[in-house]
Protein backbone atom coordinates (compact mmCIF):
# COMPACT_ATOMS: atom_id res chain seq x y z
CA UNK A 1 0.00 0.00 0.00
CA UNK A 2 1.54 3.48 -1.16
CA UNK A 3 2.29 5.73 1.84
CA UNK A 4 0.05 8.89 1.91
CA UNK A 5 1.97 12.27 1.08
CA UNK A 6 1.94 14.90 3.38
CA UNK A 7 3.36 18.24 4.52
CA UNK A 8 4.53 19.53 7.97
CA UNK A 9 4.01 23.02 8.75
CA UNK A 10 6.06 24.70 10.91
CA UNK A 11 4.55 28.00 12.51
CA UNK A 12 6.02 30.12 15.63
CA UNK A 13 4.89 28.91 19.32
CA UNK A 14 2.87 25.91 17.70
CA UNK A 15 3.17 22.11 17.67
CA UNK A 16 4.19 20.85 14.19
CA UNK A 17 1.17 20.14 11.91
CA UNK A 18 0.91 17.29 9.46
CA UNK A 19 -1.43 18.21 6.69
CA UNK A 20 -2.14 15.14 4.22
CA UNK A 21 -3.31 15.80 0.58
CA UNK A 22 -7.00 16.70 0.15
CA UNK A 23 -9.54 14.69 -1.22
CA UNK A 24 -10.82 16.94 -3.78
CA UNK A 25 -9.39 20.05 -5.70
CA UNK A 26 -9.79 23.19 -4.26
CA UNK A 27 -12.86 25.04 -5.55
CA UNK A 28 -12.87 27.33 -8.65
CA UNK A 29 -14.51 29.75 -6.75
CA UNK A 30 -12.19 30.90 -3.70
CA UNK A 31 -13.82 31.96 -0.07
CA UNK A 32 -11.48 33.54 2.22
CA UNK A 33 -11.83 31.51 5.83
CA UNK A 34 -12.93 33.44 8.79
CA UNK A 35 -10.43 35.38 10.93
CA UNK A 36 -7.62 35.79 7.81
CA UNK A 37 -7.21 39.26 6.93
CA UNK A 38 -6.10 40.20 3.48
CA UNK A 39 -2.09 40.94 3.50
CA UNK A 40 -0.81 44.32 3.19
CA UNK A 41 1.95 44.94 0.33
CA UNK A 42 2.50 46.55 -3.24
CA UNK A 43 4.71 44.01 -5.31
CA UNK A 44 5.21 40.43 -4.67
CA UNK A 45 8.33 39.53 -3.29
CA UNK A 46 9.41 36.13 -4.58
CA UNK A 47 13.27 33.64 -3.63
CA UNK A 48 13.39 30.44 -5.56
CA UNK A 49 16.69 28.11 -4.55
CA UNK A 50 17.56 25.16 -4.09
CA UNK A 51 19.06 25.22 -1.06
CA UNK A 52 21.16 21.90 -1.46
CA UNK A 53 20.24 20.26 2.01
CA UNK A 54 22.07 23.19 3.88
CA UNK A 55 25.69 21.48 3.32
CA UNK A 56 27.61 24.41 2.66
CA UNK A 57 28.52 27.28 4.50
CA UNK A 58 26.90 30.92 4.73
CA UNK A 59 23.14 30.05 3.24
CA UNK A 60 21.89 31.30 6.32
CA UNK A 61 23.17 34.71 5.64
CA UNK A 62 21.37 34.52 2.30
CA UNK A 63 18.29 33.73 3.59
CA UNK A 64 18.85 36.26 6.27
CA UNK A 65 20.18 38.68 3.46
CA UNK A 66 17.15 37.94 0.44
CA UNK A 67 14.54 35.87 1.75
CA UNK A 68 13.67 38.10 4.90
CA UNK A 69 12.19 40.45 2.89
CA UNK A 70 10.36 38.12 0.36
CA UNK A 71 6.86 37.14 0.74
CA UNK A 72 7.49 33.77 -0.42
CA UNK A 73 10.50 31.67 -0.14
CA UNK A 74 10.57 28.60 -2.85
CA UNK A 75 12.72 26.22 -1.20
CA UNK A 76 14.30 22.52 -2.96
CA UNK A 77 15.78 20.03 -1.23
CA UNK A 78 15.71 22.16 2.05
CA UNK A 79 16.26 19.59 5.13
CA UNK A 80 14.39 20.49 8.38
CA UNK A 81 17.53 21.42 10.48
CA UNK A 82 16.78 23.48 13.71
CA UNK A 83 18.71 26.36 12.51
CA UNK A 84 16.20 26.39 9.09
CA UNK A 85 12.71 26.01 11.11
CA UNK A 86 14.06 28.66 13.38
CA UNK A 87 14.83 30.96 11.06
CA UNK A 88 11.66 30.11 9.19
CA UNK A 89 9.56 30.46 11.94
CA UNK A 90 11.08 33.58 13.22
CA UNK A 91 10.59 35.41 9.77
CA UNK A 92 7.77 33.99 8.30
CA UNK A 93 3.64 32.74 9.53
CA UNK A 94 4.19 29.43 8.07
CA UNK A 95 6.41 27.34 6.31
CA UNK A 96 5.18 23.74 4.65
CA UNK A 97 7.53 21.29 3.96
CA UNK A 98 6.43 17.87 1.86
CA UNK A 99 9.44 15.35 3.22
CA UNK A 100 10.51 13.47 -0.10
CA UNK A 101 13.35 11.69 1.19
CA UNK A 102 14.41 10.96 5.33
CA UNK A 103 18.16 11.62 6.01
CA UNK A 104 19.91 10.31 9.14
CA UNK A 105 18.41 12.84 10.88
CA UNK A 106 15.86 15.19 9.37
CA UNK A 107 13.73 14.97 6.18
CA UNK A 108 14.71 17.09 3.10
CA UNK A 109 12.24 18.11 0.30
CA UNK A 110 10.37 21.43 -0.89
CA UNK A 111 9.74 23.63 1.81
CA UNK A 112 7.52 27.02 0.91
CA UNK A 113 7.66 29.93 3.64
CA UNK A 114 4.96 32.45 3.46
CA UNK A 115 4.13 35.81 4.87
CA UNK A 116 0.38 34.68 4.94
CA UNK A 117 -1.43 31.95 5.95
CA UNK A 118 -2.30 29.25 3.12
CA UNK A 119 -6.02 28.60 2.50
CA UNK A 120 -4.60 25.45 0.17
CA UNK A 121 -1.98 22.97 1.24
CA UNK A 122 -1.59 19.87 -1.50
CA UNK A 123 1.55 17.88 -1.28
CA UNK A 124 2.86 15.91 -3.84
CA UNK A 125 5.89 13.16 -3.90
CA UNK A 126 6.85 11.41 -7.14
CA UNK A 127 9.50 8.85 -7.00
CA UNK A 128 12.52 8.76 -9.30
CA UNK A 129 12.22 5.39 -11.48
CA UNK A 130 15.66 4.31 -11.20
CA UNK A 131 16.75 5.69 -7.83
CA UNK A 132 13.59 4.80 -5.71
CA UNK A 133 13.82 8.21 -3.88
CA UNK A 134 11.15 10.37 -4.04
CA UNK A 135 10.69 14.28 -5.52
CA UNK A 136 8.23 16.57 -4.30
CA UNK A 137 5.91 19.13 -5.03
CA UNK A 138 3.42 21.53 -3.29
CA UNK A 139 0.70 23.34 -4.06
CA UNK A 140 -0.27 26.45 -1.77
CA UNK A 141 -3.04 29.06 -2.49
CA UNK A 142 -3.17 32.29 -0.76
CA UNK A 143 -5.05 35.43 -0.13
CA UNK A 144 -3.80 38.27 -2.01
CA UNK A 145 -3.80 42.39 -1.56
CA UNK A 146 -5.93 42.81 -4.56
CA UNK A 147 -8.77 40.16 -3.26
CA UNK A 148 -7.66 37.59 -5.71
CA UNK A 149 -5.70 34.26 -4.53
CA UNK A 150 -2.09 33.35 -5.49
CA UNK A 151 -1.54 29.48 -6.32
CA UNK A 152 2.00 28.87 -5.79
CA UNK A 153 3.84 25.78 -6.87
CA UNK A 154 6.63 24.70 -5.70
CA UNK A 155 8.41 21.87 -7.35
CA UNK A 156 11.48 19.64 -7.54
CA UNK A 157 11.34 17.63 -10.50
CA UNK A 158 12.71 14.08 -10.77
CA UNK A 159 15.63 13.48 -11.94
CA UNK A 160 16.81 9.97 -12.73
CA UNK A 161 15.06 8.58 -15.35
CA UNK A 162 14.96 6.68 -18.38
CA UNK A 163 12.67 8.76 -20.92
CA UNK A 164 10.44 11.23 -20.18
CA UNK A 165 7.10 9.73 -19.14
CA UNK A 166 7.53 10.01 -15.58
CA UNK A 167 8.95 13.59 -15.95
CA UNK A 168 5.75 14.43 -17.80
CA UNK A 169 3.58 12.08 -15.30
CA UNK A 170 4.91 14.76 -12.57
CA UNK A 171 4.26 17.67 -14.32
CA UNK A 172 0.55 16.42 -15.21
CA UNK A 173 -0.78 15.78 -11.87
CA UNK A 174 0.66 19.44 -10.83
CA UNK A 175 -1.21 20.50 -13.96
CA UNK A 176 -4.62 19.35 -13.01
CA UNK A 177 -4.53 21.72 -9.65
CA UNK A 178 -3.20 24.77 -11.70
CA UNK A 179 -6.39 24.02 -14.33
CA UNK A 180 -8.99 23.97 -11.39
CA UNK A 181 -7.60 27.48 -10.19
CA UNK A 182 -8.88 30.77 -11.20
CA UNK A 183 -6.29 33.33 -10.44
CA UNK A 184 -2.56 34.32 -10.39
CA UNK A 185 -0.23 31.47 -10.55
CA UNK A 186 3.44 31.30 -9.73
CA UNK A 187 5.18 27.73 -10.31
CA UNK A 188 9.15 28.03 -9.60
CA UNK A 189 11.82 25.39 -8.57
CA UNK A 190 14.09 22.74 -10.13
CA UNK A 191 12.92 21.31 -13.02
CA UNK A 192 16.05 19.62 -13.92
CA UNK A 193 15.07 20.60 -17.49
CA UNK A 194 18.72 19.26 -18.42
CA UNK A 195 17.99 17.51 -21.90
CA UNK A 196 16.07 18.40 -25.11
CA UNK A 197 13.18 16.14 -24.10
CA UNK A 198 12.58 17.25 -20.91
CA UNK A 199 13.15 21.24 -21.98
CA UNK A 200 10.41 20.41 -24.89
CA UNK A 201 7.99 18.60 -22.26
CA UNK A 202 8.22 21.72 -20.03
CA UNK A 203 7.59 24.26 -22.65
CA UNK A 204 4.67 22.17 -23.66
CA UNK A 205 2.98 22.03 -20.12
CA UNK A 206 3.50 26.07 -19.18
CA UNK A 207 1.81 26.60 -22.98
CA UNK A 208 -1.13 24.55 -22.84
CA UNK A 209 -1.27 26.33 -18.86
CA UNK A 210 -1.01 29.94 -20.23
CA UNK A 211 2.44 30.32 -18.40
CA UNK A 212 4.29 32.85 -18.93
CA UNK A 213 8.40 32.30 -18.68
CA UNK A 214 10.62 35.07 -15.91
CA UNK A 215 13.55 36.05 -18.64
CA UNK A 216 16.83 37.29 -16.14
CA UNK A 217 18.53 39.84 -18.19
CA UNK A 218 22.11 38.59 -16.63
CA UNK A 219 21.36 34.35 -16.56
CA UNK A 220 23.64 32.87 -14.15
CA UNK A 221 21.35 29.98 -13.03
CA UNK A 222 23.44 26.67 -12.76
CA UNK A 223 23.11 24.75 -16.01
CA UNK A 224 23.71 20.72 -16.82
CA UNK A 225 24.22 19.96 -20.40
CA UNK A 226 24.12 23.64 -20.88
CA UNK A 227 20.54 24.36 -20.69
CA UNK A 228 19.58 25.87 -16.97
CA UNK A 229 18.08 23.92 -14.28
CA UNK A 230 16.02 26.17 -12.33
CA UNK A 231 12.64 28.54 -13.37
CA UNK A 232 9.61 30.72 -12.62
CA UNK A 233 6.53 30.81 -14.51
CA UNK A 234 3.73 32.94 -13.71
CA UNK A 235 0.22 33.85 -14.98
CA UNK A 236 -2.43 36.77 -14.51
CA UNK A 237 0.87 38.89 -12.80
CA UNK A 238 3.32 41.35 -14.03
CA UNK A 239 7.57 40.98 -13.67
CA UNK A 240 8.93 44.12 -12.11
CA UNK A 241 12.38 42.67 -11.52
CA UNK A 242 14.24 39.74 -12.37
CA UNK A 243 17.99 38.70 -10.99
CA UNK A 244 19.99 35.81 -10.54
CA UNK A 245 22.22 36.04 -7.17
CA UNK A 246 26.00 34.55 -7.44
CA UNK A 247 26.95 32.15 -4.04
CA UNK A 248 28.45 29.69 -3.20
CA UNK A 249 26.59 29.05 -0.15
CA UNK A 250 24.62 25.95 -2.90
CA UNK A 251 24.86 24.33 -5.74
CA UNK A 252 22.16 26.12 -6.95
CA UNK A 253 21.94 29.89 -7.48
CA UNK A 254 18.91 31.83 -6.17
CA UNK A 255 16.17 33.55 -8.33
CA UNK A 256 14.60 36.55 -7.34
CA UNK A 257 11.24 37.75 -8.85
CA UNK A 258 9.40 40.83 -8.28
CA UNK A 259 5.89 41.04 -9.25
CA UNK A 260 2.88 43.34 -9.71
CA UNK A 261 -0.79 42.89 -9.70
Amino acid sequence: MRKKTYAMRYRAGQPVERIFAPDLLLPASHVLPGGIELPDYQTLKVLVWNIFKQQRDDWQSVLRGFGRDSHLVLLQEAQTTPELVSFATRHYLSADQVPAFVLPQHPSGVMTLAATRAIYCCPLREKEPLLRLAKSALVTVYPMPDGQFLMAVNIHAVNFSLGIDVYRKQLDVVGEQIRHHKGPVLMAGDFNAWSRQRMHVMYQFMRQLKLREVIFPQDHRRKAFGKPLDFIFYRDLCVEKATVLETTASDHNPLLAEFSF
